[in-house]
């Protein structure tokens, strides 16, 4: 009696399916539709991406950093303002350089590690250390240029991974680079969705993941943010709290 797709490539189907099964409720990951029987479920990234942004600030030694994007569309650019935010907000003085994978039509970027890895050599060439990546699968790009500037160079810098914790699931030569990861919390999205159907409190439309109902969030596997944590804490009580927009 309740169906979830997740991801945006689900919403021509889900229209259609949910159009025809009008007594079942949905909910699509990513995207909002029309029927009255699906729960568009959309996450904040751009608070989690705006915390992110903030350790960069906090912990960058040349005051360069880099975004990479898979693909530039709403979605994406969603990162990519909150980050750059974040990064403001911590070290007025640093730039950002943001450069994309992709453009639509052409949503390959996500998966073409090769690119990103071209993007981020030539990042850190110019003087970035930190990257922050919004590109699926072609973030591992970024993690194997990370590691080859910092080996080929003995200067460290980082990367920024995206949507779950990444430094749990790259190898273990690639962690000791991950500063951090913006956290995605689908799973809590999801559970929440499924309470609200079981408790009788769907609501059909567009629900938002934030930063105050666990939707998002930084991660600190590595230890490498520790020393920041308090200061990311207090952005983000001024983000849930309303004094950051």
């Amino acid at each position: 009696d309740l169906i979830i797709g997740v991801g945006f490539l689900f919403a021509d189907a889900m229209t259609e399916v949910a159009t025809a099964n009008p007594d079942t409720y949905f909910g699509i990951i990513d995207s909002a539709v029309d029927p009255a029987n699906v729960s568009g479920m959309v996450f904040a990234e751009e608070q989690g991406s705006y915390l992110v942004g903030v350790a960069a600030g906090l912990k960058t030694t040349t005051n360069k950093i880099g975004f990479i994007g898979g693909v530039e569309f709403p979605l994406i650019q969603k990162f990519e303002a909150g980050f750059v935010a974040g990064v403001a907000a911590a070290c007025p003085s640093c730039t950002v350089d943001v450069k994309y994978v992709t453009y639509p039509p052409d949503f390959g970027g996500f998966n073409d590690a090769a690119k990103a890895k071209e993007i981020a050599l030539a990042q850190y060439e110019e003087g970035a250390d930190i990257i922050y990546h919004a590109a699926g699968g072609a973030g591992n790009g970024l993690f194997e240029a990370a590691k080859e500037v910092s080996d080929n160079t003995g200067t460290k810098v980082w990367a920024i991974g995206v949507d779950s914790d990444q430094y749990l699931v790259v190898d273990d030569d690639l962690k000791p680079h991950l500063l951090s990861s913006m956290m995605k919390e689908v799973g809590n999205g999801i559970y929440l969705a499924i309470q609200s159907h079981i408790t009788g409190n769907w609501a059909a439309g567009q629900v938002t993941y934030t930063l105050e109902n666990g939707g998002v969030g930084y991660a600190t596997s590595g230890g490498y943010v520790d020393d920041i944590v308090s200061q990311l804490e207090a952005f983000k009580s001024q983000i849930v709290n309303g004094d950051i927009v």
